[in-house]
Formats: C-alpha cells, sequence, structure tokens
C-alpha cells in the first residue's frame, strides 16, 4: 500500500512539475557577436545569405528602433546582464570582470525554478553560479554548444539560455560557409570607400553571418522538435556595430542601432513591426516581468513586455548609450529619440582611432 501511494504521489509531483515547467515561458538569446543593425536580410540587406533569422522575423517581432547602451564587446554584454548602464556595472571598460556582487537576471530565473546555461562567448569575467550550466567556446562561430545545451537540458523545468555567438567577430577567411558571398555582392554602407579591399573583407564578414544564421536554424529545428517552441521566448540580437570605421565603437547608429527580433508564437503576433524606442537594458527588466519575477531594484531599463502584445505601445522617449576605453582612451555620450541623436564628447583631444582589430 506504501508503495503504490508514494508512486501515486510520486506521479502527481511530476505531473505537477511538469504543468509548471510548462507555465513558465522559456527564454532564448542569441547575441551576435559585431554586426550592425542592417547587416541581415530581415532589415533590408537583399545582399546577404541569413534565411533562418528572416523567418524569425516573419514569425516574429521586428524591432526598428532598438539600441544598445555601447558599441564594446564586454561591456555591452554586462550592461546586457545587469539592466544597468556600462558606467554603472563596474565593468564600462573592454575586458573589466563583472563584479561579482552585480546582480544579473539569470539568478533571478534561477530562484524561480529555472535551468540556467550560458554556451558560446562568456566575456563576463569568472564564471557566475547564477549558471547551472555554462558551455564555452565550441567551435570558430561560438555556436557548436549551442545544440548540446538545449538538448542535454533538464526536460521538467523552464530554461534560459545565452546563446553567444563569436561570429561574426574579426579575424576572416575566405571559404567559411560552403557557398560563400562574392565582392560583388556585397552592399558597401556609403561611410565606408567602395573599392575592392573593402568588398573583399566585407564578403568574408558576409560568411561569417551567414554561419551564424545556420545555427539560428539549428536552434529553432531543436525547440521544434521538443515541442516547446510556442512557449519560447526567442530574442536575436548583437552586442555593438560591425567591426568596421564609424561603426563599432562609435554612438553613430552604425555603432549602437541593434538587430532585435522576439518570436513567441503564443504571444507576439507573426510578421509584426514596432518603431517603438528599446534599450538592450530592458531585455533585464523584460525578461523578469514575463517570468512572473521582480525585478530588481538595481536595473535601471524598464520592460517593453507590454509591446510585445501592442507594436504601438511606447514604454521610453529616448535611450542613452557612451563609449568608454575600448582599445583607446574614450569618453563619450549620447542621447537617441524617434528624431535626433546628440553625441557629446568630453575629450576631443583623445585618439578617435577605431578599435585595434579594424585597423589591423
Amino acid at each position: 500500500m506504501n508503495a503504490r501511494k508514494n508512486l501515486t504521489l510520486g506521479l502527481a509531483l511530476g505531473a505537477m512539475l511538469s504543468l509548471q515547467a510548462e507555465d513558465k515561458p522559456n527564454f532564448v538569446i542569441i547575441i551576435a557577436d559585431d554586426a550592425s543593425w542592417n547587416d541581415y536580410g530581415a532589415y533590408g540587406n537583399s545582399s546577404i545569405q541569413t534565411p533562418n533569422i528572416n523567418q524569425l522575423a516573419k514569425d516574429g517581432m521586428t524591432f526598428t528602433n532598438a539600441f544598445l547602451t555601447t558599441s564594446s564587446c564586454s561591456p555591452s554584454r554586462c550592461s546586457i546582464m545587469t539592466g544597468r548602464y556600462p558606467h554603472n556595472t563596474g565593468a564600462q571598460n573592454l575586458g573589466m570582470p563583472l563584479p561579482s556582487d552585480m546582480t544579473i537576471y539569470p539568478g533571478e530565473l534561477k530562484k524561480a525554478g529555472y535551468y540556467t546555461v550560458s554556451a558560446g562567448k562568456w566575456h563576463l569575467g569568472p564564471k557566475r553560479s547564477e549558471f547551472d550550466d555554462i558551455f564555452l567556446g565550441g567551435d570558430p562561430s561560438g555556436c557548436g554548444n549551442w545544440e548540446k545545451a538545449l538538448l542535454n537540458r533538464p526536460k521538467d523545468k523552464p530554461f534560459f539560455m545565452w546563446l553567444a555567438a563569436i561570429d561574426p567577430h574579426r579575424p576572416y577567411q575566405p571559404n567559411t560557409i560552403p557557398n560563400p558571398h562574392k565582392p560583388s555582392d556585397v552592399t558597401v554602407p556609403p561611410f565606408l570607400p567602395d573599392n575592392d579591399s573593402t568588398r573583399k573583407d566585407m564578403a568574408m564578414f558576409y560568411d561569417e553571418i551567414s554561419r551564424l544564421d545556420s545555427y539560428v536554424g539549428k536552434v529553432i529545428s531543436i525547440l521544434k522538435n521538443q515541442g516547446v517552441e510556442r512557449n519560447t521566448v526567442v530574442i536575436f540580437m548583437s552586442d555593438n556595430g560591425m567591426p568596421f570605421p564609424r561603426a563599432k565603437n562609435r554612438l553613430y547608429d552604425s555603432g549602437i542601432k541593434m538587430p532585435f527580433i522576439v518570436k513567441w508564437p503564443d504571444v507576439v503576433q507573426a510578421g509584426t513591426k514596432t518603431g517603438s524606442l528599446v534599450s538592450s537594458i530592458d531585455i533585464a527588466a523584460t525578461i523578469c516581468e514575463l517570468a512572473g519575477q521582480k525585478i530588481p531594484g538595481s536595473v535601471q531599463g524598464v520592460s517593453f513586455a507590454a509591446v510585445l502584445k501592442n507594436p504601438r505601445k511606447t514604454t521610453r522617449n529616448e535611450i542613452f548609450a557612451e563609449h568608454n576605453w575600448h582599445d583607446y582612451q574614450a569618453f563619450e555620450r549620447a542621447v537617441r529619440d524617434n528624431d535626433f541623436l546628440y553625441i557629446r564628447n568630453a575629450f576631443p583631444s583623445f585618439n578617435a582611432s577605431p578599435p585595434a582589430d579594424v585597423v589591423r
């Protein structure tokens, strides 16, 4: 009798855990490394091969006014994780580790029973206990462990996945993908010289974005096969602008305006677009709200959850961004609304060179 009772209780508990996992939305954030907002077909670049990201946009909501707080890899990622501006994270310069006492929102999800994972590029300093698992690297793209993370997750918990690519960060090499882009395929931005050198470089840049796109397709396929696609919030974004002059490290749109696509079949209407202003520091507040968790008091962003249900909603009137030391000393601040961008350089005597990888 006791054995039968224990079995009944066990089955009931398993069903309850399964129900809880289904009730709470899952989260998958896919973040590119060094790509501007318009480096994808979904944002009007008809020359680049990004079929899976294009499909993500068709199935979800495309944000046309989404911005980062800085155009520099690790400060940007620390800002996203904390929901704070770079100068308030303690990690405002490239390569500075995020202080151990700084709250990151995956920790709030973990407290709520989420399985939390980071796979790919880390760039936050020492490993954090807020993640149940951390899979570093994987292959040159940084995406090699994404499938492993999804396939090996516990099935009785909601999950949060931070899938961080290294693509399309420099250096580049030919034939990264089976069907490489040709220099003639490239759309050269108006602020770069349209010559053979630029086109060859940008063609290889396109190749790495396409390699990243192939992994986006694999992630979506696994979510479908696991039967969790409809209740999974998938976000595609970038950490800073493309690694070319006037983009990466700069506070122009080419540096801080990001691709931002959200797919969530149960809530977000497919094929929608929104011009609502959002900042990368708003992600922390939004995900905490969607998960039913209290937004930590340390978070400086605001939730855009209302925009996901109504693309005409507005949650902020302006965004702010900054440029601090990356490879060269800098101190710049920017504010932008729907009409104007204002950049203030506190020390115009500082070297205004692009980052070292672009210089090389």
